[in-house]
């Protein structure tokens, strides 16, 4: 796979910036941002708050339960990273709100994003964010059909598949080729299982070994049998 742009520039706009810590420094993000393959910059919405409170919330209009985003300081903060980030064209650009939302994050989209130079990622709380926000995006996202308390999660979920759509990042174009999920013409795969030692593992009176054909050395037989037991996703 070939893309057009690395690397590739994460902005995170959230409530709560403490919660991206340690997770993006470790293991292969924390690599890739030394290599200088990705950079990840965390936006604290409440920084753009105008009060002496930094409030960020109010209660809906029409009434109802729970609290709603307020669009002022979200928007302030995405002008603020837009006017700082204005080298790189609009076009290069891919502004997400992480919300409920009909479309949900895949392995195409994350393909699709990783051809961007930035992505900019607002994370939704509460009950949602002001609509009036939306004016000022390009999609609104969701990563399943299911509740969280928040974007953040959601927005660590992004930034590691696009992340691993850039070859520098992996090291390894093999590994990319290979995952699940990962684009063949017959449709999208789940790899095949994957082992390694010991050779036998005794659990509780049960002896469970590696098949027979990945000890045996020959290629040509490992790739045919990693070939069956990849399976297709219809």
């Amino acid at each position: 796979m070939k893309l057009k742009h690395s690397p590739i520039r994460f902005d995170i706009l959230t409530l709560f910036p403490e919660a991206f810590g340690d997770y993006f420094r470790q293991s292969i993000l924390g690599k890739a941002q030394e290599r200088n393959a990705i950079a990840i910059h965390i936006w604290n919405i409440r920084d753009y708050t105008t009060d002496k409170h930094r409030t960020a919330d109010d209660v809906p209009y029409g009434g109802g339960a729970g609290m709603v985003m307020k669009a002022e300081p979200v928007l302030a903060a995405l002008q603020d990273v837009l006017k700082k980030t204005a080298r790189i064209p609009r076009a290069d650009k891919k502004i997400i709100l992480l919300s409920p939302a009909p479309k949900e994050f895949s392995q195409e989209r994350a393909i699709r994003y990783a051809n961007h130079r930035q992505i900019i990622l607002i994370c939704g709380r509460y009950e949602g964010i002001d609509e009036r926000v939306t004016k000022f995006i390009d999609e609104k996202l969701s990563i399943g059909r299911y509740v969280l308390s928040g974007g953040e999660l959601a927005a660590m979920v992004v930034v590691d598949a696009v992340s691993r759509m850039i070859p520098a990042v992996l090291g390894n174009a093999t590994s990319l080729a290979e995952e699940s999920y990962a684009p063949a013409q017959s449709g999208p795969t789940l790899e095949y299982p994957q082992y390694t030692r010991p050779a036998v593992l005794n659990v509780s009176g049960k002896k469970l070994r590696v098949p027979a054909i990945l000890l045996s050395g020959d290629h040509k037989k490992i790739a045919e049998w990693r070939q069956k037991h990849t399976k297709t996703l219809k």
